[in-house]
């Protein structure tokens, strides 16, 4: 049998131990960025869901103030829709409160803003015109489905 030399089996020992201290070292650290990945996506969790939130509040202020005559069914329902857009709610809810939907998307062609004020008087008067009959065909359907709104959240 042959006799191994003792200085080689305490080469190949501290090998091992090298080996195995390097292999803890990266250990310890993925452990430190797993923990330090878990904190942010909890961090960033809690700050989408403080976003949402707001604009769940937002939607009910506009919903509130829409049924209490402080905003204009045009403005309140381009206002509804881009919000919950932001949200990124189901077709289903969509569908449920298509009103809103449907009034933006037959004003979505009316100047606002700055380009409304540089419009000639004759000219916004006209879309006044069609904004009231667009307006007056979905009123009620968009005053049920602001009720609808009120107290929910997406």
């Amino acid at each position: 049998m042959t006799v191994f030399p003792t200085w080689l089996l305490v080469v190949a020992a501290l090998i091992i131990f090298s080996l195995a201290v390097v292999a803890g070292y990266y250990l310890r650290k993925l452990s430190v960025a797993q923990k330090k990945q878990a904190e942010q996506l909890a961090e960033l969790e809690q700050a989408a869901e403080d976003q949402r939130e707001r604009v769940n509040d937002s939607i009910q202020i506009i919903a509130r103030t829409l049924l209490d005559d402080g905003v204009g069914l045009t403005e309140a329902s381009i206002r509804i829709r881009v919000l919950l857009d932001a949200l990124q709610v189901e077709d289903k809810v969509r569908e449920e409160f298509v009103a809103f939907y449907t009034i933006a998307e037959k004003t979505g062609h009316i100047p606002i803003l700055k380009d409304w004020k540089e419009l000639p008087r004759k000219e916004q008067f006209k879309y006044e015109l069609e904004m009231a009959q667009v307006e007056a065909d979905y009123k009620d359907f968009a005053m049920d489905a602001a009720k609808r709104i009120l107290g929910r959240s997406f």
